[in-house]
């Protein structure tokens, strides 16, 4: 949800209040989705990555401070250039591999996951690409998928309540957008089952490319 939705809001809205529109839904929809098979399950995830979960958490809150001291475009034209990139690997078919007890890899993703999603608000990409990179179940990476960006949002929440991105009158425009998030959570997990998984993993990575390219064009272009 993060990077669809910082994707979206950015082309018609300034980027500061796009960051904070999607942190409540964020917030709310990936807890759901962490605590689908259980608190204990949630918790077993937690323990089996907390080395990508701290250091993503340490370099998320010192990356957050400096939203505001970035300009516009090079915000842009960031979040622009990860989305392309991630939706065009992943289209091409391409994935990496790593074993499960390597100890570097976690604290390589984990930073620079934390250091993207404090600037942008999107910590997708790496988190998809390490998870699929160490061969992990879809059940299971839908349940970790969702403890990642849960716990993230509530780094993020307090993160931009220092760095003055959050504030009364924010809030309340994320809150705005909390409903229609979590309709569109419910019709998704109504159909998940009904669907060609892979065809619309595809058709919303095809969207992904066409929202990172025109937000490309508008750090480029203004």
């Amino acid at each position: 949800m993060p990077m669809i939705t910082i994707s979206g809001l950015s082309l018609i809205l300034p980027p500061e209040l796009a960051l904070a529109g999607l942190i409540l839904p964020t917030l709310l929809t990936n807890g759901v989705q962490a605590l689908a098979q259980g608190p204990k399950a949630a918790f077993l995830s937690m323990r089996q990555f907390g080395v990508f979960l701290l250091t993503g958490l340490v370099f998320l809150l010192a990356s957050a401070q400096l939203v505001t001291q970035i300009p516009a475009k090079v915000f842009l034209g960031g979040i622009g250039i990860m989305v392309v990139s991630f939706s065009v690997l992943q289209l091409s078919g391409y994935r990496f591999q790593v074993r499960r007890d390597n100890k570097i890899v976690p604290l390589i993703v984990g930073s620079l996951t934390g250091f993207v999603g404090g600037l942008s608000g999107v910590w997708g990409p790496p988190t998809v690409a390490y998870l699929t990179a160490m061969n992990t179940k879809k059940e299971d990476q839908l349940r970790v998928q969702g403890v990642v960006y849960g716990l993230g949002a509530v780094a993020l929440l307090f993160a931009h309540i220092a760095s003055g991105i959050l504030t009364w009158s924010t809030a309340q425009f994320s809150a705005l957008l909390v409903p229609p998030s979590m309709v569109g959570l419910w019709i998704g997990r109504r159909f998940q089952k009904h669907i060609d998984q892979a065809l619309f993993s595809k058709a919303t990575l095809a969207v992904l490319v066409v929202a990172g390219l025109n937000l490309l064009r508008l750090a480029w272009m203004g």
